[in-house]
């Protein structure tokens, strides 16, 4: 099994407050530990809540998410749920800058002072990630602390991020940004090609606009080199970003997907429900692609401020009607509906998801919303005949459809965070979890 990642180990149960809960471990390759594999199996239940966190944890902050989402469940499900409880845990990394509300006390995140400079939690974050690349790492360290007014600093810069995120520069150059075809759905960012100078503008300029620090003041057509730094920051975590909507899918698919397939083999009769916060949405609907057709062992899946394509789902992409979703058509193996929780605060997938996925500067402008990137988590399900849109006091006193894709707006309650990524981690409120219990048919 490969290195797992950042601050990610065995430990089961530790710090979640509900029970039987259990791990599945699983490194970048999507391998998994058979250790927790073999635990989640001797769970005794009727039912299964499985939970894939999102980009921006490490293993505490995952534990923390997945013991808070899990805490009402016990008091909304019927008496004849048996319920067990599953995290999975895979590597992301954590950036100390940004907050996640009611996670991050004040003192636990990095000093305002810092400004572009990489704080000590998040360099040693990046040297995780990234293993065997110091030499990169120093240097990128160096440029963003000194920030020199320099283009040739800044070309170098980018040239760095391309080498961390291993993309090819012819491939680059002749990508197709935020691809939605064959594999595991992931093109090249336009941000990799594209000219470093403008790309650091435009991030610079989404900072000042999320109400992020977009560098020096002043950041005009015309101003220093040096305000760029602050958007030469942001496309390094966006270069994290690419890297792990690559690794999402391939845990979904290779690794999340397979174990559940053969749990379901070994527990006939067992109820499986997958919840999945940003691109942990993308880790249990890629999932999907290893549910044998006519298994009906999903129940439901729910998606917490999905991080990948509102039309993963759809037959046919609006823009090239011989092209469809990555993930089209596999609403139907689940036994249940597939619910995009989605909310307008929601910053990152608004703003920088978009951005770093089609770097395109068409007639609407830079903020113009492009639909053709647009992530499930900022407007929901698209192109897929016949889903509903509801919003979420509608959920909380009709229900949901018995099966298909169904878009929920969660604004009223996912509505709180900092910049840059705005309320994307604002994910742990009972109403959701309801949202996830009706979607199961599993309340009272």
């Amino acid at each position: 099994m490969a290195d797992i990642g950042v601050g990610v180990g065995i430990g089961v149960g530790v710090g979640v407050g509900v029970g039987p809960y259990e791990e599945l471990t699983f490194d970048a390759e999507g391998d998994v530990d058979g250790g927790t594999r073999e635990a989640v199996a001797r769970i005794d239940a009727t039912d299964l809540v499985v939970f894939a966190h999102g980009w921006n944890s490490d293993r505490s902050t995952a534990t923390r998410l997945f013991d808070r989402f899990f805490a009402p469940f016990p008091e909304l499900v019927g008496p004849a749920v048996r319920l067990g409880y599953v995290g999975v845990v895979w590597p992301s990394i954590r950036f100390s800058d940004e907050p996640i509300p009611d996670f991050d006390a004040r003192g636990a995140l990095a000093e305002p002072g810092y400004g572009t400079a990489l704080d000590p939690a998040t360099r040693r974050a990046l040297g995780a990630f990234w293993p065997g690349r110091e030499a990169e790492l120093e240097r990128v360290a160096e440029l963003l602390e000194e920030r020199p007014e320099s283009e040739a600093a800044l070309i170098e810069f980018g040239a760095l991020l391309r080498e961390l995120a291993g993309v090819d520069v012819a491939d680059a150059a002749g990508a197709v940004a935020g691809g939605s075809g064959s594999g595991l759905g992931v093109g090249v960012p336009a941000m990799f090609a594209e000219d470093a100078l403008t790309v650091f503008r435009d991030f610079a300029e989404a900072l000042a606009a999320a109400g992020g620090p977009a560098g020096d003041p002043g950041l005009t057509a015309g101003g220093a080199l040096r305000a760029l730094w602050g958007g030469a920051k942001e496309v390094l975590r966006q270069a994290t970003y690419y890297e792990m909507k690559k690794r999402a899918g391939v845990v979904g698919e290779r690794g999340l997907g397979p174990v559940l397939t053969e749990l379901a083999g070994r527990r006939p009769g067992l109820r499986i429900h997958l919840i999945g916060h940003s691109f942990g949405g993308r880790v249990v609907s890629f999932a999907l692609r290893a549910v044998p057709d006519g298994a009906r062992y999903v129940k439901s899946l729910t998606l917490l401020q999905g991080a990948f394509s509102h039309y993963a789902f759809a037959d046919r992409l609006p823009h090239d009607k011989a092209r469809g979703g990555a993930l089209r058509g596999l609403q139907r193996r689940v036994d249940g509906p597939v619910v995009a929780c989605h909310s307008p605060y929601d910053t990152s997938l608004k703003l920088f998801y978009p951005l770093a996925s089609r770097m395109a500067r068409d007639s609407a402008g830079l903020f113009g919303f492009d639909e053709r990137w647009g992530a499930i988590g900022h407007d929901g399900v698209q192109a897929v005949a016949g889903a509903p849109r509801l919003n979420l006091a509608d959920v909380l006193r009709a229900g949901l459809p018995g099966s298909g894709c169904v878009s929920v707006d969660a604004g009223s309650v996912v509505r709180r965070g900092g910049a840059p990524s705005g309320a994307h981690s604002d994910v742990c409120h009972e109403e959701l979890a309801r949202v996830v219990v009706a979607a199961g048919r599993m309340g009272r």
